[in-house]
């Protein structure tokens, strides 16, 4: 295992690099490798990661994260003291390599040798390749526990100039690139400002060593209000008594070509300074993210031969990517006086007709002052002469709207203090490869539309009529061209209702034409068709039936089956849309299609698709969804009552489980796409039946997440869906679950409403094991409400009932001798519970139902709990915690190990029972489930 963090974060394993994933679990590995060997708390991560604006789903989500990169690492990573520990060594991290070699050099140093000092400094140094963590967010990496760990770049900087110093002249030019990389990067260390003219001066680079005495004399004075330090002020008067030396700064030649080779004003060539930069936007407004991160990648003024810096943004149409780059280019131009060039390189015009390389670099050559009758033919030849030009200026260079790296490359500059800015809705990884810094966009948040709206319609009008704003930002949906078309309309109406707009807006069919504002550069459907017929044929079809899918999240499965096609020849189609920005990948293997784009897709599917391949589509989709709900469920609980479906419709691919614990991540996974596909509009017409047994197919899944809100959503839903179709059956499972979800939320006259309609239902359609299951609901309600013996009532008709009932009858009878045991201690007799515990186990056991079988030893537990034998109780809870355990089911583990710290004080083993307490409020707390807020409650009193 080899991992690296002081830079990009990598980590590679028995020779393979590993792919992290997306960003928030290469931040929350970064997190746990800055604290590598001490525990990091579930609370921490959720802080870092999402500040104050943490979901409820906050601690679900660093779970899935965790569990996957614990696959992925191995070992190494493990669960500590409330959180998660990263177990490296010096041999598999840099960071630690680091530190190792650090101390090494003050050992040496101490005894002497500081050439072997320097030596392990140097080291030291080198195995830093940028900033922590590279590539994370600005606002990430602005943690305190990076910004320390940044810190030790600069010290062992200092360390190795004055072990240098120590060693002798001869090894000052050793230390000189990383000095100037770290004086860069902290231009206010005065310690470190002073090490850098000091050996400048010492080295022969007088004059460099002059102007960065100067510029940081000034910056300190200008941003601190401070003359320098006595540190820096006698390197400052040291400097003033050496010889200028011999000439620095002389720019350098290209490869292949002589001083006197190099362009003149002789060969045809008048010396301009071109300014093609576009104007700025006057209301430019937030984006503080990625302004902070393209300004990190600057160089410094005034510092020689380093190399070309190239940024690449990259987003989806209309997100602000060309706002961006100008923006940014209007910023910085005065640090690039020998001129601007710029070029719209037309990647995604609908009319095919993207310049080529020789037309931009014509062009570029004609702003640089070359004769046109010394532009030379050949595209290589115009590219070479372009380069030279460059040589030794600076120049900054917006290369705008590009579609692919080849097409960018000859536009280049190849040395000296060049700045490109490159756009695209690609994401140019060759350019990236390359060296380029990627910068990529999203849409913005409610505070960012509200901003960009502030600006351009002015806050007046805007706090008039806040609801309207909202919901003018919600149809937007944070897309700063559709935000810059309504204020546009609004602005050539500054006495318009915006109510009235937002009431236009709302209306989903017409929302892209709403947002129309006529002219092709900018109109909303023609910028996103730009994509659109740059597409694959695949990739066209799968963009176009993403409007089938209800969202939020596209998975693989789902795109195959969308398509009809085996995974396989799904994925590259998912690859180029991604590649196109018409998807993000927010997750591995999960896709997110933004709202607007959804709509256009929605479009052209009823422009190119016929009525009949729209509904094959989505019932590929919801068989999909059915068929691997209803396999995940059979792997959870195999002997667990469940719907008998269909052979799923051709084409539609079924998700495969090795185990328990991938069924149950599914589930979770997915949970948020199957509520919205029971509710999903095109799904209400024509696949009805699928829509109520997928709800009655995870039932049980939502119920043990106590997502009860989610669970009366759903089945209601459902019951919307049997109701449309006519389905007795469908209603019947509808009602019965919305029974149990209403009494799980305190609602006792609806409970008994839906589930006695349930039950007339699953009569008359001789269903007895769907009529028995209604009547256990019933039962569990009426002890909800005290009424034991109507519960006794209620259970034994339901033992009946399965023994009308086909194979799944035993198991039913099994689960009754457990419920009824349950009453009984309810009731106060715990020697007929422990009979009826007891029947309940052997019957699980004898069935071959581990699931049955715990819930059986748990209320046998309760009842011993109950006569005061609390070791024999904490006994029955242990046989029940290794069968959860075994089985995966999590909540179930946690409400077992409640019970266990019951029992343990009631024995008086306090301090056992907080052990036990805690680990199940830590199983909780992961899934989000209300019955935590019960167990904190004991470990406080």
């Amino acid at each position: 295992m080899r991992v690296t963090v002081l830079g990009p974060l990598r980590a590679w394993r028995d020779g393979e690099e590993l792919e992290l994933g997306p960003p928030k679990r290469k931040a929350l590995l970064a997190l746990l490798l800055t604290q590598v060997d001490q525990p990091v708390p579930t609370s921490e991560i959720v802080e870092f990661l999402w500040g104050e604006s943490a979901p409820d789903s906050a601690v679900n989500v660093v779970h899935r994260h965790v569990g996957t990169l614990r696959k992925a690492l191995g070992p190494i990573l493990v669960r500590a003291s409330g959180g998660y520990r990263l177990h490296l060594d010096s041999g598999q991290l840099d960071l630690l390599r680091f530190r190792a070699l650090r101390a090494d050099a003050g050992e040496s140093r101490r005894a002497g040798d500081d050439i072997a000092g320097l030596r392990q400094l140097l080291a030291a140094l080198g195995l830093w390749r940028g900033p922590v963590a590279d590539g994370l967010s600005a606002s990430m990496r602005a943690h305190p526990l990076f910004a320390r760990v940044e810190r030790e770049y600069p010290d062992a900087v200092k360390e190795a100039v004055d072990t240098a110093v120590a060693a002798g002249d001869v090894h000052l030019e050793r230390v000189l690139m990383p000095l100037r990389q770290a004086a860069q990067a902290h231009p206010l260390d005065e310690a470190l400002q002073a090490r850098l003219v000091t050996v400048l001066a010492r080295t022969g680079h007088v004059l460099e060593a002059r102007r960065s005495y100067e510029e940081v004399s000034g910056r300190l004075n200008q941003e601190l209000g401070l003359e320098p330090g006595p540190e820096l002020a006698e390197a400052g008067e040291r400097l003033r008594t050496c010889s200028t030396g011999p000439a620095t700064g002389t720019p350098a030649v290209p490869t292949g070509l002589t001083p006197t080779a190099a362009p003149a004003a002789s060969d045809g060539i008048i010396r301009t300074r071109p300014a093609q930069l576009p104007p700025d936007l006057g209301v430019f407004s937030g984006r503080h993210a990625e302004m902070a991160l393209a300004r990190s990648l600057l160089p410094a003024d005034g510092l020689p031969g380093r190399p070309v810096v190239i940024s690449a943004i990259g987003g989806m149409a209309g997100v602000g990517k060309t706002t961006l780059a100008v923006h940014w280019a209007h910023e910085v131009a005065p640090r690039y006086p020998d001129g601007q060039l710029y070029a719209d390189l037309r990647g995604f015009d609908p009319g095919g007709a993207a310049p080529g390389p020789a037309q931009i670099l014509r062009t570029f050559l004609d702003a640089l002052g070359v004769a046109s009758e010394h532009i030379p033919p050949s595209v290589d030849a115009q590219a070479s002469l372009y380069r030279s030009l460059l040589v030794g200026r600076r120049v900054l260079i917006v290369l705008d709207n590009a579609k692919e790296t080849e097409q960018v490359r000859p536009l280049l500059p190849g040395a000296g203090d060049c700045l490109a800015i490159v756009t695209s809705r690609n994401l140019l990884s060759g350019l990236v490869a390359e060296g380029a810094h990627p910068i990529a966009l999203d849409v913005l948040d409610d505070v960012a539309s509200q901003a960009l709206l502030t600006r351009r319609l002015g806050a007046e009008r805007l706090a008039a009529q806040p609801d309207a704003v909202k919901d003018i930002i919600h149809s937007c949906a944070g897309l700063p061209l559709a935000l810059a078309i309504v204020s546009a309309r609004m602005s050539m109406n500054p006495h318009g209702d915006l109510g009235v707009l937002a009431s236009e807006l709302t209306e989903e069919d017409d929302r892209l034409a709403m947002l129309s504002a006529g002219d092709p550069s900018t109109d909303l459907e023609t910028v996103f068709s730009w994509s659109y017929q740059a597409l694959s044929p695949l990739a066209a079809l799968l963009f176009r039936r993403l409007a089938l899918h209800p969202g939020p999240e596209v998975s693989l499965e789902a795109a195959s089956s969308l398509l009809g096609l085996p995974r396989d020849e799904a994925r590259p189609a998912l690859s180029e849309l991604t590649r196109a920005h018409l998807l993000t990948e927010r997750f591995a293997g999960r896709f997110l299609c933004h709202d607007l784009l959804r709509a256009y897709a929605g479009d052209l599917l009823q422009i190119h698709e016929s009525q009949q391949e729209q509904v094959l589509a989505l019932r590929r989709l919801l068989d999909h969804l059915l068929h691997s709900a209803h396999h995940a469920g059979t792997v959870l609980a195999p002997q667990g009552e469940r719907l008998t479906l269909p052979a799923p419709v051709d084409g539609a691919v079924v998700a495969e489980f090795r185990n328990r614990e991938q069924a149950a991540d599914w589930l979770e996974t997915e949970r948020a796409v199957i509520l919205a596909a029971v509710a999903h509009e095109p799904a209400r017409t024509h696949t009805a039946s699928r829509r109520w047994q997928l709800a009655a197919t995870v039932e049980l899944h939502l119920d043990r997440l106590g997502r009860w809100q989610e669970q009366l959503a759903l089945q209601s839903a459902a019951l919307d869906a049997a109701e449309r179709s006519g389905d007795p059956s469908g209603r019947a499972h509808a009602h019965r679950a919305l029974g149990f979800v209403h009494g799980r939320l305190g609602d006792a006259e609806a409970a008994t409403q839906h589930l006695t309609a349930a039950l007339d239902l699953f009569r008359a359609a001789a269903d007895p094991a769907g009529e028995a299951r209604t009547r256990r609901y019933l039962a569990f309600q009426a002890n909800k409400g005290g009424r034991h013996e109507d519960a006794l009532v209620h259970y034994g008709l339901a033992r009946s009932l399965y023994a009308e009932a086909d194979v799944s009858g035993r198991i039913g009878q099994a689960q009754v001798h457990n419920e009824v045991g349950w009453t009984h201690i309810l009731r106060g007799d715990h020697a007929l519970a422990l009979v009826e515990c007891q029947r309940a186990i052997d019957l699980h056991r004898e069935l071959g139902n581990p699931n049955g079988e715990a819930a059986a030893w748990d209320s046998l537990g309760y009842a011993h709990h109950h006569l005061a034998a609390h070791e024999r109780a904490v006994d029955c809870y242990r046989h029940a915690l290794t069968l959860y355990r075994g089985l995966h089911d999590a909540y179930l583990e946690a409400d077992t190990l409640v019970h266990i710290g019951d029992s343990q004080e009631a024995a008086g083993e306090r301090t056992e029972a907080g052990v036990s307490w805690r680990q199940a409020l830590r199983i909780l707390e992961h899934l989000g489930h209300p019955d935590a807020q019960a167990v904190r409650q004991r470990l406080v009193h």
